[in-house]
């Protein structure tokens, strides 16, 4: 049965995956919002639900580091894992969207939650920091969404793979398809593999740092692979960088004023820096305006190898 959870959790995940960037881009084209907006918002918070539901869980489950470990570790797999897979199959034309403001937020995220590792725990206090963050970064989206709709008011953006005639029932469903299917799919595949690990005698820490990490992030690996097929460069990158903000301010946050959060020293020596250097290879995608390619994709994808070799050993 764990085979098999895991499996039809995969296939969840994809469809789950296709489904919300189909709700996604037709619903920027209905607001007249650009696409990469919509992924920073509706997209990354739906792929990071299943970090949210794990991390609150961990919280009443009295496994605190679970929810610390598991943002960490997802950020770093958001980057090198999830724009290195899908860039095997397709090449991403990052080159062609502006993503430099929301990157520079997301650094000051990665910066601020960093500072409050070192300052720790997570108490309620630090959640109310990190919320406010993350609503200014929303107050910023909206008026950015905002004023691209004014300053395009009489031109209709041509968003590939999106239908104008498609209406909001259709597009309110493909939306609720996707961020009620992540979750699902996750939460299947994550319980199979990590019942299959024990199985073979694998420590639970361990699949704590490597399956649940993965898994937690295969959402948004799943919509990125989409948007990659479907050569909506904007919502794959959007969707990475939208989701480590929310991870790092909205999901350590929340967990934050369920309960205290404890930092692990090997956090503050080993993990978070790691973090911070997944993200700032972003920097030739996003000032460069460099391309994801195939070669980008076996790097990143052998970085994030390397790592779990590491954290294995």
């Amino acid at each position: 049965m764990d085979w098999l959870y895991t499996a039809v959790g995969l296939v969840i995940l994809l469809l789950a995956g296709d489904s919300l960037v189909k709700g996604a881009v037709n619903l920027s084209l209905r607001l007249g919002v650009p696409a990469l907006i919509v992924s920073l918002t509706v997209v990354a918070f739906g792929t990071s639900a299943p970090e949210l539901l794990i991390a609150i869980q961990a919280i009443f489950d009295d496994v605190p580091g679970l929810a610390l470990g598991n943002v960490v570790g997802s950020n770093t797999a958001n980057v090198l894992l999830v724009l290195g897979v899908p860039a095997l199959l397709a090449i991403m034309h990052t080159s062609e969207c502006d993503t430099r403001s929301s990157y520079l937020q997301m650094i000051a995220a990665t910066a601020l939650f960093i500072v409050m590792c070192f300052i720790g725990p997570f108490t309620w206090i630090t959640g109310l920091i990190l919320l406010a963050a993350l609503v200014a970064m929303l107050t910023h989206a909206a008026r950015a969404a905002n004023k691209h709709r004014k300053a395009n008011a009489d031109d209709e953006e041509e968003v590939e793979g999106a239908d104008p005639n498609l209406g909001w029932p259709k597009i309110a469903l493909l939306l609720a398809l996707g961020i009620i299917g992540l979750p699902l799919g996750a939460k299947l595949f994550v319980d199979g593999a990590t019942n299959i690990a024990l199985t073979f005698g694998i420590s639970e820490t361990v699949i704590g740092l490597t399956l649940v990490a993965i898994g937690t992030s295969l959402p948004e690996l799943a919509t990125t692979v989409m948007a990659a097929l479907r050569r909506q460069a904007d919502v794959a990158l959007g969707n990475v960088i939208g989701s480590n903000m929310f991870n790092l301010l909205g999901i350590m946050g929340v967990a934050s004023l369920v309960g205290t959060i404890p930092v692990d020293p090997q956090f503050l020596t080993f993990d978070l820096w790691i973090m911070l250097l997944a993200s700032l290879m972003l920097i030739p995608f996003v000032f460069l305006k460099m391309d994801i390619n195939r070669i980008w994709g076996v790097a990143l994808s052998a970085l994030y190898v390397a790592y779990l070799v590491i954290v294995l050993v």
